[in-house]
């Protein structure tokens, strides 16, 4: 079975890369049964990098172009823990994916294009390829009506139908390179028109990670 991960880049580079973390979750990857298409995004360094664009006076393509840039320097820092099951290249674009997922067991990718975010880039991944299975790894432990940094009464939720997570979207997506949002309107309809069964797990919990790869119980949130 492929599954398809998109891990937030704040997972790995919160300001500096986190070696001992991007160990973990490779050796996660290593011991599972499964085939991995990993879409990394650029976390803090993609919104230093975004910001540096809009600081010269440019627009919001090249912002995106700047965060595409780091997502590729933060998927470029799994290559020495997953060497011998990776492919060594990270693909462009999704049909390098697709045909690298033939000769390895592992590939990797940044984002693709600008104004697509490393999340509809993970779901379009997923698309080509037919994976029914996505788990997104991120630094919050699941997906909540409101963002619970900023409201504690926000309340989590264990399963959720892919209409209501479109919803959910619509109000938070801010289309800029290094929002801050859930998982965006455009990642949303795409898992919802191919119905592939998404997980939304806390990249601190391994063990939720490893559940969500394998389908099982975890903590965080079901979309199906």
């Amino acid at each position: 079975m492929i599954i398809i991960l998109s891990v937030g880049g704040s997972m790995v580079n919160p300001g500096k890369p986190d070696q001992a973390y991007i160990s973990s979750l490779s050796q996660i990857f290593k011991n599972s049964p499964h085939s991995f298409g990993i879409v990394v995004g650029g976390g803090k360094l993609a919104r230093e990098y975004a910001e540096g664009e809009r600081k010269k006076g440019k627009g919001e393509f090249w912002a995106d172009l700047a965060a595409i840039r780091a997502t590729k320097e933060n998927a470029g820092l799994f290559l020495s823990h997953l060497r011998g099951i990776c492919c060594l290249n990270i693909c462009d674009d999704f049909i390098q994916a697709h045909d690298a997922l033939q000769k390895h067991r592992i590939v990797l990718m940044g984002g693709t294009i600008p104004g697509i975010t490393t999340d509809a880039d993970a779901a379009l991944l997923a698309e080509c390829i037919g994976a029914k299975r996505l788990v997104n790894v991120s630094n919050v432990d699941g997906i909540y009506d409101k963002n619970p940094a900023a409201h504690k009464d926000a309340k989590k939720f264990g399963t959720l139908s892919f209409e209501k997570l479109v919803s959910l979207a619509q109000v938070q997506d801010t289309r800029h390179a290094g929002g801050h949002f859930i998982f965006d309107m455009l990642a949303c309809k795409l898992i919802a028109r191919s119905k592939i069964e998404s997980h939304f797990v806390s990249g601190k919990n391994l063990e939720d990670v490893k559940n969500a790869i394998e389908g099982t119980r975890h903590n965080g949130t079901v979309v199906r």
